[in-house]
C-alpha cells in the first residue's frame, strides 16, 4: 500500500515555474515506478512524466518535454515535477500516480494522490 500526497500547485503566470511534490508513504515506495498525470476542466486525465524505480528511465509526454522534469528521492519518499516555461494551457489538477513499472497509461497505476491545482495566468 501506498498513499500520495501532492503540494505546491499554485497560481502562477505564464512563463514561471513550479515544482510540485509528491510525498509517499509506505515501506515499498522505492520499488514502485511514479507517474505525473494532469486533468484540465472539460478534458481528460492525461499523461505528463514518468520515471522508473531507479531514476534510471524517464518519460514525457510531448507537449512538456523540455519545459518539465520528474525527479524522485527514494530515502526521502519523494517525486517532483520541475516545471517551467508554464503557459496557460498547462492549467489543470496535477495528479501522481504509482505503478509497478513506468507507463503512459492511466489504467497501469494503482495509487492515486488527491491531485494538487495549478493555474497558469496569460
Amino acid at each position: 500500500q501506498v498513499q500520495l500526497v501532492e503540494s505546491g500547485g499554485r497560481l502562477v503566470q505564464a512563463g514561471g515555474s513550479l515544482r510540485l511534490s509528491c510525498a509517499a508513504s509506505g515501506r515499498t515506495f522505492s520499488s514502485y515506478a511514479m507517474g505525473w498525470f494532469r486533468q484540465a476542466p472539460g478534458k481528460e486525465r492525461e499523461f505528463v512524466a514518468a520515471i522508473s524505480s531507479s531514476s534510471r528511465l524517464t518519460y514525457y509526454a510531448e507537449s512538456v518535454k523540455g519545459r518539465f522534469t520528474i525527479s524522485r528521492d527514494n530515502a526521502k519518499s519523494m517525486v517532483y515535477l520541475q516545471q517551467n516555461s508554464l503557459k496557460p494551457e498547462d492549467t489543470a489538477i496535477y495528479y501522481c500516480a504509482a505503478s509497478p513499472a513506468p507507463s503512459i497509461s492511466s489504467t497501469q497505476y494503482r495509487y492515486w494522490g488527491q491531485g494538487t491545482q495549478v493555474t497558469v495566468s496569460s
